[in-house]
């Protein structure tokens, strides 16, 4: 007689169960803006909601509104002055060959109060202060200290990225006072002086065209870009990839987006300002 092998086991007649869980599929590179700009939204909402909750940062919003205002304040200044003699050196040349130099003042100053003041300090509290919030918040977040701090029951938003985003606000409203009264002044010299017109036409001139919306809306648009310069510097300092090299790489990074935003923003808020508010006279 022959040995016979035991049987196998016969495989159950149901269906078979994977071994392994399925694979899911990578995202999309194509949709990491996408989700960026999703997340940096995320961000700035949840900011907005932590301004009006307790506990509100006092000492570190003096702290980083002195400092963002000691960087910004000198070169604020000194590019106020250029920017305000070049328009009213190009806009003095342009009514003088239509032969309407009494509204060389009203234009020069519209101009400079509307966009030339709220876009440069924008430009200084992304480059200066914008930078300096990406840099210090990213190197926290490299050497883990957000994550102490929540283990600790301290929410960081509240923490260090309120104050800083309120700082920026304050700083960009105060300073867009100040560089529009510079740049004016700094018009009427180089209009009246370099092209020889009056201060009677060019202070007329600005009472004509000039009220007091126009302020409004300038103020308006220094919180507006305040806001975003803090939330995107705070954003890529919350999220530096790469170590000591991803926190470079994100202020670098921080300093364009805000660029880009800024100029996209202002072309929105001039376009409404001049569909919604009628001109002077008109």
């Amino acid at each position: 007689m022959t040995a016979q092998l035991p049987a196998r086991p016969s495989a159950p007649s149901g269906p078979a169960s994977p071994a392994t869980p399925p694979r899911t599929a990578p995202p999309l590179k194509a949709l990491a803006p996408l989700r960026e700009t999703g997340k940096l939204f995320a961000l700035a909402s949840a900011v907005t909601r932590a301004v009006f909750r307790g506990p509100f940062q006092v000492r570190e919003l003096i702290e980083q509104f002195w400092f963002i205002a000691s960087v910004t304040i000198l070169p604020a200044a000194l590019v106020s002055i250029p920017f305000g003699a070049v328009i009213a050196l190009q806009v003095g040349s342009l009514t003088q060959q239509l032969g309407a130099q009494s509204f060389t003042g009203g234009a020069s100053v519209l101009a400079v109060i509307q966009q030339a003041s709220p876009l440069i300090v924008a430009l200084l509290i992304a480059g200066a202060g914008g930078s300096a919030i990406c840099a210090d918040l990213g190197s926290r977040t490299i050497r883990e200290e957000l994550d102490a701090m929540e283990v600790m029951g301290v929410s960081p938003l509240q923490r260090l990225v309120v104050p800083r985003v309120l700082a920026a606000m304050s700083v960009a409203l105060l300073l867009n006072g100040m560089v529009s009264v510079v740049g004016t002044l700094g018009g009427y010299f180089f209009n009246v002086i370099m092209q020889g017109g009056t201060p009677g036409a060019y202070l007329s001139g600005f009472s004509a065209l000039a009220q007091l919306p126009d302020l409004y809306i300038s103020e308006l648009k220094a919180i507006a870009f305040g806001f975003i310069a803090g939330i995107v510097a705070a954003y890529r300092g919350l999220n530096p990839r790469g170590g000591p090299k991803g926190v470079g790489d994100a202020v670098n990074q921080s300093v364009v987006i805000t660029f880009m935003l800024l100029f996209f923003v202002n072309m929105v808020l001039t376009a409404l300002y001049l569909q919604i508010v009628p001109a002077k006279g008109g």
